[in-house]
């Protein structure tokens, strides 16, 4: 064990462990140099040898650095080979030492060592705290140490305090075994019981609170859960650690948010009595996250910020006319708007609602105006809502309660000017729940929304601001005190002209784009756009003449690539081949005068169309039959109709015992398609007396118009759609109502340079014009 006058001894260092005189130690040895040292050991130092302590046990190659410089003196006892070629060594540590140098690094370490002893006072001091560990350790109420029968078995022996303080701090549980190192390096026995008596009572603290901990969550769970269990007990070994200085954080910081908001008084008086019950309410009570989450909504909710609108009607009117074609009237009345805004300097009150058929651009209109103003848009969807809480929100005593789609919508928004769609207002219906209509009266009502109140707020919204538009199919649906709070704009259908347009304005433009070809790759005429129209679609929209276009473009595509033609010309000769066989026909002039055969106007939620109605009489009682799918209201015209002729049948040549002698006939084809509405009385009367005078009309004739028993000629609705079917189906004049002369304008005036209109207030201006 001398070599050069020095003491040395192989050595091996140990990781994660720290050994201690008068104990036997058990380690796996692995590493290369540690084998060597150990084989070493045994052939040339009779089995003794250094184990020293790594200060990072996830070091594999070390260095002297890496190794304190306080060690222990042991001797093999056992030492075993394992399948993985490890060995399990046992030693018994006799002494401690301090290494003065490293004699020798390879293959394995050798080193200079001196033994250090142990410094014992032998005082009353050292019996006290002898006497008070082994009070502790016998107790067995601390599960402290990893046997207590070898502690009890050398004091009962009488072992020394040096001993026995080792021993007692190599059995002791503590969290880290490195920690153990303190108790080598110290030399004095009296601080090493010292050192012992404080980590039992600091072990003995950290068990209380685990048991202070373990029967609060019991009292909350059911033991059988026991994945709750362990989050219960990881929440309140985080409220241990400080989870109120985390609060105190978050306090703070929803105080600066409620500070920077720019809340009314009375929102931010709310809003801080919340914050200070939230900061005197334990994080773990499900009453804390309600709180928070009034105050997230608090905050984030727009009270101040606004978007600023444009101010230029030119340009906002150019926007408007680049994203829709036609639509007059509205475009108008959302130039009014803006301008009594920059009138007056504050918001008009004003509630639009756009009515009409599905697919004639209501919902991408109310976008466009936001686009044209400057904006931001909301849209809500009502159809389906049943429940008036949809509206207004659940209150706060609700579990999961949140405001109502009205406060969610403007916190999308984030300002609290935005325009705000309310899409499909006819569609909601009432139930047990409430009537969300009902709730919707206040918020829609210019005089009331500036307070509007919502459940879970509990404060005043102001939604004075807010530019409401609302979109319905139906206004029937809707219920009186709501519709009396809106403005109601009628969109009607298209006519060919305007889809006309529409297709190459708008749906052309996207559909190129949408399917990558350029403008010089494809080409539609005009006549072929209007076959599309006439031939391949039947709606008052335009959402059918996209699908046409689009099924165009792909056909054009494939094409393309295929055929690889650089250019596709779509014409009407050729529209079958990319559209297939024709899905829609209409009405044609006949082109022949013919005696009981009158060309009326019709006006369906489509667009308008002609309709001749047929009159035949044969022998019978003088008796009135109808066909053609007709509704009571055009039954009750025909009747009425029939009537009249019969009273001024002599002004008109009628025999009246022709009319006893014989059955009339009405009959309006196409028996599958349903009829009603009065205005085709003008229509059938002038078919009554062509049939039993005998005398032909003119089949470039049409007319419309509503009849009374007196002949009068009342108005009627969809002049502007049965004026352009006439004008498609070749007639050169019509016949309308007197107080219909005020709709002219609404024609398209290239349909009145080429179509005659009649304005008539009787029945004998069209039969005496008809028949001279």
């Amino acid at each position: 064990m001398e070599e050069n006058n020095k003491i040395v001894l192989p050595a091996i260092a140990v990781r994660g462990v720290v050994p201690l005189p008068a104990n036997e130690f058990r380690i796996e040895v692995g590493r290369s140099n540690s084998v060597m040292a150990l084989e070493a050991s045994e052939k040339m130092y009779g089995g003794n040898i250094i184990l020293l302590i790594q200060k990072d046990s996830q070091i594999n190659d070390i260095t002297p650095d890496e190794i304190e410089p306080i060690g222990v003196l042991a001797k093999i006892t056992l030492k075993l080979k394992l399948p993985n070629n490890n060995y399990k060594v046992k030693f018994k540590v006799t002494n401690r030492i301090k290494v003065l140098e490293y004699t020798s690094l390879n293959p394995y370490f050798v080193v200079n060592y001196e033994k250090q002893f142990s410094i014992l006072n032998a005082d009353d001091m050292e019996s006290a705290l002898m006497k008070n560990i082994a009070s502790e350790i016998l107790r067995g109420s601390v599960g402290l140490v990893s046997s207590t029968e070898e502690i009890a078995k050398q004091l009962q022996n009488g072992t020394n305090a040096d001993i026995l303080s080792d021993v007692i701090a190599y059995q002791l549980k503590l969290n880290s075994n490195l920690s153990k190192y303190r108790y080598l390096e110290e030399l004095s026995v009296s601080k090493r019981l010292e050192m012992i008596l404080e980590d039992i009572e600091h072990e003995k603290q950290i068990v209380e609170i685990e048991n202070k901990i373990n029967k609060d969550v019991k009292k909350s769970i059911d033991e059988s859960q026991k994945e709750y269990y362990l989050r219960e007990k990881m929440k309140a070994i985080q409220n241990e650690l400080g989870d109120k200085a985390r609060q105190e954080e978050d306090v703070e910081n929803l105080r600066k948010q409620i500070e920077e908001a720019g809340l009314p008084k009375n929102v931010y008086d709310k809003a801080m009595a919340e914050l200070q019950k939230y900061a005197q309410t334990n994080n773990q009570m499900a009453e804390s996250g309600v709180i928070r989450s009034y105050l997230d909504w608090i905050v984030s909710l727009p009270w101040s910020k606004s978007s600023k609108d444009n101010d230029d009607l030119n340009d906002v009117a150019k926007k408007l006319d680049a994203n829709h074609y036609g639509l007059e009237k509205v475009k108008d009345r959302i130039i009014e708007y803006l301008a009594v805004k920059m009138m007056t300097g504050h918001n008009p009150s004003t509630i639009l609602c756009f009515a009409g058929p599905p697919g004639v651009g209501k919902t991408s209109l109310a976008r466009s105006i936001s686009e044209a103003l400057g904006r931001k848009f909301v849209k809500q969807s009502l159809g389906g809502v049943r429940d008036e809480s949809e509206i207004r929100g659940h209150r706060r005593t609700y579990i999961g309660a949140l405001p109502g789609r009205i406060l969610k919508g403007m916190k999308d928004s984030g300002t609290v000017n935005p325009v705000f769609l309310l899409d499909e207002i006819d569609k909601m219906t009432a139930d047990y729940r409430g009537d969300p209509s009902a709730a919707m009266l206040e918020v829609l009502d210019p005089e009331q929304n500036k307070y509007f109140s919502d459940n879970y707020l509990e404060e005043p919204y102001d939604l004075s601001q807010v530019m409401f538009i609302t979109t319905a199919n139906d206004l029937s649906n809707i219920a009186a005190p709501l519709r009396d709070r809106m403005e109601i704009i009628e969109l009607s259908s298209y006519t060919e002209i305007e889809k006309f347009n529409i297709g190459f304005k708008h749906l052309l433009p996207r559909q190129l784009e949408e399917h990558g070809l350029k403008e010089n790759q494809i080409s539609i005429t005009d006549d072929a756009m209007y076959a599309i129209i006439q031939n391949y679609t039947r709606e008052a929209g335009v959402r059918e003449l996209n699908r046409m276009i689009a099924s165009i473009c792909r056909k054009t595509v494939r094409k393309i690539l295929m055929e690889k033609v650089t250019k596709v010309e779509i014409t009407v000769d050729n529209l079958t081949d990319y559209l297939g066989k024709i899905k829609f026909t209409n009405n044609k002039n006949r082109g022949i005068d013919q005696v009981g055969i009158v060309t009326g106007l019709a006006y369906t939620s489509f667009g308008g169309d002609t309709l001749d109605i047929e009159v035949t009489t044969y022998p019978g009682k003088g008796g009135l039959v109808l066909t053609g799918k007709l509704g009571d209201v055009m039954k009750e015209s025909a009747q009425a109709a029939f009537s009249f002729v019969k009273s001024h049948a002599q002004e008109y040549g009628i025999e009246s015992e022709f009319l006893e002698k014989n059955d009339i006939h009405i009959h309006v084809p196409e028996g599958a398609v349903p009829k009603d509405g009065p205005s085709a009385g003008v229509t059938l009367t002038t078919a009554l007396v062509s049939a039993l005078s005998k005398r032909p009309v003119d089949c470039h004739i049409g007319m419309t118009g509503e009849i009374t028993l007196r002949g009068s000629v009342l108005p009627i609705g969809g002049l502007r759609e049965k004026s352009i079917a006439a004008h498609r189906s070749g007639l050169t004049k019509i016949f309308i109502p007197q107080e219909n002369e005020r709709d002219i304008d609404d024609i398209p005036e290239e349909v009145r340079n080429v179509l005659t209109i009649v304005p008539v207030s009787h029945i004998s201006q069209i039969l005496n014009e008809i028949f001279k």
